[in-house]
């Protein structure tokens, strides 16, 4: 099987993960699943320190940047991340809710569904990130590529909003009853199915999938994130010394 191609940055831009950083996934976000807020606010408060903060795509449930009226719920979510990403590094990977993100974050750096799987080092490791729908069979492919689609995304900006955004309205209500919390009883044999001699890294983190689930291939260690629309869980990198590399935190309100 062919190695896929990893977006490797010039060396005067390489990434470094970093010790204490934070990793959150599939928080889906709307005015339904509020619970990623409390724990941006205390990050923004500093009363929680993280190093840097990686976001994993699907953080919100819909903001497309071509979009703007999706920005309307998310605003304070938005400005939050921008203000946190002035004093640590935001490192933002789109997800297949959560796209186009360039126009709508100033501070924040962000990596398109093209730019991933992401290559970070970490104390001599390689460290491979990505959210989860970069492979997808061909069918996949070409829904994502319609979603993302700048032509496709003009028209329906001008059709919803002649509609009175009845569209955008009715894609969030579908969302929003979506259960993203299901256990996938094959996906072990997915996984080593799909990474045969695919990736040079040591540590391959992804979401998407929802499922908190770790998997030891042949060369590398492969980590399914947990999504925090699920559990309120999040991640924090800890010393290689530990092979575990990820720290496992449940956020919830009582904390504050």
């Amino acid at each position: 099987m062919k190695k896929q191609a990893l977006l490797i940055l010039p060396m005067s831009h390489k990434l470094e993960l970093r010790e204490g950083a934070y990793i959150i996934s599939d928080a889906h976000y709307s005015l339904q699943r509020p619970e990623l807020l409390a724990l941006i606010e205390d990050i923004h408060s500093k009363k929680l320190k993280p190093s840097q903060l990686i976001l994993m795509g699907d953080i919100f449930d819909a903001l497309f940047g071509s979009i703007e009226y999706t920005y309307k719920t998310n605003r304070e979510m938005i400005e939050l991340i921008d203000s946190i990403a002035e004093d640590i590094e935001v490192i933002y990977l789109e997800g297949n809710h959560d796209f186009h993100l360039k126009v709508v974050f100033q501070n924040v750096t962000v990596f398109p569904l093209a730019q991933q799987p992401l290559q970070l080092s970490y104390k001599e490791k390689k460290i491979c990130l990505a959210h989860g729908d970069f492979d997808g069979k061909m069918g996949y492919k070409i829904y994502t590529a319609l979603i993302r689609n700048p032509f496709i995304l003009f028209l329906l900006k001008y059709i919803d909003r002649a509609l009175n955004h009845l569209i955008i309205n009715k894609i969030e209500q579908h969302l929003d009853k979506k259960d993203d919390c299901i256990e996938l009883d094959w996906f072990e044999d997915f996984i080593k199915n799909r990474f045969r001699n695919q990736f040079e890294c040591d540590y391959f983190i992804e979401g998407h999938f929802h499922q908190n689930r770790r998997v030891e291939l042949k060369s590398s260690t492969y980590i399914n994130l947990a999504a925090f629309a699920c559990n309120q869980r999040y991640f924090i990198v800890k010393s290689l010394q530990d092979k575990e590399l990820l720290e496992e935190h449940k956020f919830s309100k009582e904390m504050k």
